[in-house]
């Protein structure tokens, strides 16, 4: 019961005391009981509320001293504030979880998915971050800042929690792995698609040329990650800090991460239907001294561009577009990101080439250059990419690929993002002649009498987006996708493909995404195994996060 200071304490203008109770890894704590003790000797109690948030009203200009506690944690250290009578102010109080009281380890997991699934602790002030305000609201999309495929975001603060860093945190260790700040997690990507295509005889994959959910009619394991990493912080701009990560990718969608040389035999010597990719290994050095901030990334990283990435949370949808479907995936280098000022961001880097190993045979030193300006407070930004630079003869994914995207927010609750990009290969074997084609890649459609060829394709695609609740958004995507030789999809002909499409969140670690789609290849057939010229698929997937 709170027990109210006496009524000197009144005679002056009263004021205000605000504050989050956290735990140590800064998740909002509810139901934590803060004293407030004056220099009189008076404590005043009160309680946060399910988002961490408590608030002490009518407080005389002075002196404090706080306190928290909460069963199955320490009480907080005590905290002074001094209120001048100029203006309120707000504290944050942390918590250490008591290893003993919070039980198993496995107990600590599932408490960890209810508290999630029932909205305890799921708000709260957002973390300090550098530079403009997040463009979009996380979640109910998949990130805060405009993302452009393996492009390290600068300014942005590390709030990825996942239930099973919560269950490590507060066990007998967490103070370890909170200062380590190594983190593991992963989730469980699993999907379904009902299909117009469904000619078999060919091959089981007559989803193609879309992508992703390449067998019709069918339940499939997508994705089954594990990561391990440390993020740097580059919030700060005062010191050197670094960081890594490895990820383990198991199921279906290996078949679009591969790239010759790690493991790649699984896909372009046996063809398995599933299989395995340690899809990035890099290290992160970051210098928050230079400029606005400088991260070199080496290693194994996906390619810089898209809308789109590999990972199932990083895209809006289950299904990808063409145009994100046939371009770079990841690539193996040293690559540079520099953040100029809030409006100027430049990248360069150096890689063996587009999904291939340094030690593969179709491995050259290839180059990328990319920069991105933003204005109206981030609200806009146009990123432009030379992703893959080299000579372009034809090669296992050899790419010489161009990216524009611009991202633009309508309004609280509207934004949209388009990418155009123009790519090609040189010296491509013709489809009809002698020259043997790289595993797994098309020869060319070439004239007559040509034994190769030069093949270019370049696409365009769109989302809009709607922002329907915390837990709830709309994707309407549309795309034109013109394979003029094709390289990419086998088949010459322009496509054009319509999406809308539905994310639901669970919590925070279950994210629900249905979706109708529909493409037409207007030159010649090319779906269901080259026997359809136009696909409708209804489909959608589940990602579990632990």
């Amino acid at each position: 019961m709170a027990i109210l200071f006496g009524t000197a304490l009144f005679a002056q203008s009263p004021m205000q005391l605000t504050g989050v109770t956290r735990d140590t890894f800064g998740k909002p704590l509810p139901g934590v009981q803060v004293t407030v003790h004056s220099e009189g000797g008076v404590d005043r109690e009160v309680e946060s509320g399910n988002d961490g948030v408590f608030v002490v009203d009518s407080l005389n200009p002075g002196h404090y001293q706080l306190t928290a506690k909460k069963d199955g944690f320490a009480t907080s250290s005590a905290v002074s504030v001094q209120l001048t009578g100029q203006e309120n102010l707000s504290v944050d109080l942390t918590l250490a979880a008591n290893a003993a009281a919070q039980g198993p380890f496995f107990k600590r997991l599932l408490k960890a998915y209810s508290d999630d699934w029932h909205g305890v602790a799921s708000s709260g002030p957002d973390p300090a971050r550098r530079g403009w305000p997040t463009p979009v609201t996380d979640p109910p999309f998949p990130f805060v800042d405009w993302p452009y495929g393996g492009s390290p975001t600068l300014g942005e603060p590390d709030t990825n929690v996942p239930p099973l860093m919560q269950a490590l945190y507060s066990g007998s260790n967490g103070e370890a792995w909170q200062q380590s700040r190594i983190k593991i997690y992963g989730w469980l990507n699993g999907g379904f698609n009902i299909s117009s295509s469904n000619n078999t005889t060919l091959g089981k994959f007559a989803n193609a040329p879309a992508s992703y959910y390449v067998i019709p009619n069918s339940f499939q394991l997508d994705q089954a990650t594990l990561y391990v990493e440390r993020v740097p912080d580059t919030v700060q701009k005062d010191h050197f800090d670094w960081g890594f990560r490895l990820t383990n990718l198991y199921g279906l969608d290996y078949r679009f991460t591969t790239a010759r040389g790690y493991f790649s035999n699984q896909l372009l010597g046996k063809n398995n239907t599933y299989g395995w990719d340690p899809v990035m290994a890099y290290v992160d050095l970051y210098w928050g001294q230079v400029a606005d901030g400088l991260n070199i990334r080496i290693g194994r990283y996906i390619s810089l561009p898209d809308i789109e990435a590999q990972l199932a949370p990083n895209n809006y949808t289950y299904s990808h577009s063409l145009t994100y479907s046939f371009d770079a995936y990841t690539q193996t280098g040293i690559n540079a990101t520099l953040k100029l000022s809030d409006h100027w961001m430049v990248q360069l880097g150096l890689s063996a080439g587009n999904d291939v190993a340094p030690w593969a045979r179709d491995a050259r030193p290839t180059f990328n250059g990319c920069f991105t300006y933003y204005w109206r407070n981030g609200w806009d930004d146009i990123y432009t990419c030379a992703n893959s630079i080299n000579d372009g003869r034809y090669a296992y994914n050899n790419l010489q690929a161009y990216y524009t995207t611009w991202y633009h927010k309508i309004n609280k609750s509207w934004h949209t993002a388009t990418e155009y990009w123009y790519m090609y290969e040189r010296k491509v074997p013709s489809i009809f002649g002698s020259v043997p084609t790289e595993t797994n890649a098309n020869g060319a459609w070439c004239a007559s009498g040509e034994t190769r060829c030069f093949a270019p394709e370049h696409a365009v695609v769109n989302y809009v987006e709607k922002q329907l609740s915390k837990k709830d958004y709309l994707t309407i995507r549309n795309e034109y996708f013109n394979d003029q030789k094709g390289q990419r999809t086998g088949f010459k002909t322009r496509y054009s493909e319509h999406l809308l499409g539905w994310g639901h969140w669970i919590g925070s670690t279950i994210l629900l995404r249905p979706e109708l789609r529909y493409e037409h290849a207007y030159d010649q057939p090319a779906y269901d195994n080259g026997t359809k010229n136009s696909q409708f698929v209804a489909a959608g997937d589940v990602i579990f996060f632990y």
